[in-house]
């Protein structure tokens, strides 16, 4: 907004220039969101405690250790998240950017579905809150929207193609296949998430990791001349989601004041599947969707291990691990839950690493 207000001022008003910089206004986006998550942190956690007898229920069949010391936590943190990305995004970004929109979607569409799941958690008592089926058909409808948006300002020639990385020039037109794909690529993201979101300060640290390599990636990527130097695809536009980027970086940076060990506060579905989805929007819209998997590779860890847990329990009768998601396995085995976190973060930042690697290694 202030973009769209400012630069038309801007060779009357020295100043405005600064707005047209993509730099400034991603700085600018991190502090604002950062700023009202703990401006409003304190009221909103108390706001949730006085609606949330209990707290977040806890899995009676998980580690014992979380039912004393987690017990009558609230959730729904993620209210304080969206509420802080949306005023930053808002303000800092260029509102005339489709693709500003089509993440902006995605992630309050999928935030609803997570207020519904933890409304419905905390009203039943129950930590099963709102069903599969009606999960993911709520996600695939909003997906699909948002993927049918991405192709209509995508460049018509490449609107299908996949680029793999640590290559230069290949790209593998998926045809109609692409579309099912990056709908399964935003709903797998917002779910992986999800599921990673399971001890005090898990799932935040990665999430803002993630959201500061596509910052990177979206600014790069929109620029002529960095995409050729780089030899990656160039898509025209994209350099915008680096302020959304930003913005999802401040606002977890002001979650994680109150999600620190001990958590006040829990993000619940809320803020994890609202959060999982905008990583996987923009990796579809940036063209790198396969590097998510690698910069997201905790949560795609995360996500097998329950898969592979599900899967040999129905066709053997064992498990795998001790218990899923693997954090849980970890905690299982005596580890402590600052220990399972920190290294999990650990792994987090070196699979970033590695992500970003294949923007110069080909």
């Amino acid at each position: 907004m202030l973009y769209n207000f400012l630069v038309p001022f801007a060779d009357d008003v020295q100043f405005f220039n600064l707005f047209r910089y993509l730099t400034f206004r991603s700085g600018g986006a991190m502090l604002t969101a950062m700023i009202f998550s703990f401006v409003i942190g304190p009221a909103m956690i108390r706001w949730l405690r006085q609606k949330q007898s209990g707290g977040q229920p806890i899995r009676s069949d998980g580690p014992e250790s979380h039912l004393l010391t987690k017990q009558g936590t609230p959730t729904m943190g993620g209210i304080m998240m969206l509420f802080s990305l949306g005023v930053s995004t808002v303000l800092w970004a260029d509102l005339n950017n489709g693709y500003i929109w089509i993440v902006l979607l995605v992630t309050f569409g999928y935030g609803v579905i997570g207020f519904l799941d933890d409304y419905l958690k905390i009203s039943k008592k129950n930590h099963k809150g709102l069903s599969g089926k009606l999960k993911l058909i709520g996600q695939f409808s909003i997906a699909l929207a948002a993927a049918i948006w991405v192709q209509q300002l995508a460049d018509p020639s490449m609107v299908s193609h996949l680029a793999i990385p640590y290559t230069k020039t290949f790209l593998w037109d998926l045809g109609w296949l692409y579309l099912p794909f990056v709908m399964l690529v935003m709903v797998g993201s917002s779910n992986a998430v999800n599921l990673t979101d399971g001890l005090d300060g898990l799932a935040i640290v990665p999430i803002m990791i993630a959201a500061g390599c596509f910052a990177l990636i979206a600014y790069l990527v929109g620029n002529a001349v960095f995409a050729d130097y780089l030899q990656v695809l160039p898509v025209p536009g994209t350099g915008e989601l680096a302020v959304i980027c930003a913005a999802m970086i401040g606002a977890g940076l002001g979650f994680l004041w109150f999600n620190a060990p001990p958590a006040m506060v829990f993000m619940g579905d809320t803020g994890s599947l609202s959060f999982g989805g905008a990583l996987g929007a923009m990796s579809v819209i940036v063209k790198h969707e396969l590097v998510l998997a690698i910069i997201g590779g905790l949560f795609v860890m995360e996500a097998v291990s329950v898969m592979m847990q599900v899967a040999s329990f129905k066709l053997t009768g064992k498990r795998v691990f001790r218990m899923a998601p693997i954090h849980h396995h970890f905690e299982k085995k005596g580890w402590a839950e600052p220990t399972v976190v920190i290294r999990f973060w650990i792994i987090a930042v070196i699979l970033a690493l590695i992500g970003l690697s294949s923007l110069k290694l080909r």
